[in-house]
């Protein structure tokens, strides 16, 4: 799949894709893993532009307090959720 983003958008979305079914990180957990720790916003922001979802599972990233955060696919919340609670993550 050729992904089409800034080099930053595409490190994120490389990243998103090594979390395994059935797990979750947050916003600072990816920041801190592609080496921009202080670049949460930016990871979310990034992780808003995925134009490949759920093959690249945005869904599997939530906020620090353990809230789901955003969900910019189709469904919205409704489909994060949806999405969470079959790989048995319930939020």
């Amino acid at each position: 799949m050729k992904l089409k983003g800034t080099k930053f958008q595409v490190k994120v979305w490389r990243y998103l894709v090594k979390i395994p079914v059935g797990s979750i990180k947050t916003y600072s957990e990816v920041a801190k893993a592609i080496g921009k720790p202080l670049a949460v916003r930016a990871v979310a922001n990034a992780i808003a532009k995925n134009p490949y979802p759920p093959q690249i599972p945005c869904h599997r990233v939530i906020r620090s307090n353990g809230s789901l955060g955003g969900y910019s696919a189709k469904g919205g919340l409704k489909t994060k959720k949806k999405l969470l609670k079959k790989e048995g993550i319930i939020v």
